[in-house]
């Protein structure tokens, strides 16, 4: 297996490590999924989530006792860029928190449950793939081949996850794969977007099947 460094640093084995705190995330969309009381109180306790992340990442580069030390052993190699002493870097776990926050305050609890559940799972094979495969590149750092793992992977975990609910229709189905295409392109533009795809997929993968959801 190669263990080549890529453009930001990174080697191939850190890389299925930083994937797999990716996926341990999935977490997240099985709450959303067997949860039963109201999306409401989901929004609310994942948007706590992200900001008691974002206070443990100011604390983590203001140097705090305890804190400081404890992150840096857990994530600290988890970040593509190490922050020097008083910086602080946002890794990616609070656009997470803040896309499991949104698409259970604005879509279907089990539309938000698949389209957070394709951020994590496509994200992860469109990276993983287009890393040990990518032969053909597009936009620079992206490949025809984790694209394609992006849009497969994530058309198959949608249309589980709908048989899965026992609601499945083919017109949300189909919002699903249009949803799937549309948060592949904006993975493919991360860079140029300024946008993290943490935040951008779960909502894009959403917004097709929700709009047919509500109005048709």
């Amino acid at each position: 297996m190669s263990d080549a460094i890529d453009h930001a640093g990174i080697s191939f084995r850190q890389e299925l490590v930083r994937k797999g705190v990716h996926l341990s995330s999935l977490w997240m969309v099985a709450l959303i999924f067997f949860w039963r009381f109201g999306t409401i109180h989901l929004f609310y306790f994942f948007g706590i989530c992200f900001i008691l992340n974002i206070l443990c990442e100011f604390a983590y580069s203001m140097n705090c006792p305890v804190i400081t030390p404890l992150y840096g052993k857990l994530f600290r190699s988890m970040l593509r860029k190490t922050p020097r002493r008083g910086e602080w870097i946002v890794s990616g776990s609070p656009p997470v928190f803040a896309a499991a926050a949104l698409v259970c305050l604005l879509f279907p609890q089990l539309i938000a449950a698949q389209s957070l559940g394709v951020m994590l799972t496509a994200d992860t094979a469109a990276a993983l793939i287009g890393r040990r495969f990518g032969k053909h590149k597009l936009n620079k750092s992206k490949s025809v081949e984790g694209t394609i793992a992006f849009v497969l992977v994530g058309t198959l975990f949608s249309l589980a996850v709908f048989i899965a609910g026992g609601e499945f229709r083919l017109d949300l189905f189909i919002g699903a794969v249009i949803g799937v295409i549309l948060a592949a392109v904006a993975e493919l533009y991360e860079k140029q977007l300024h946008l993290d795809d943490n935040l951008t997929i779960p909502l894009l993968t959403g917004l097709p099947s929700a709009l047919i959801f509500y109005f048709c």
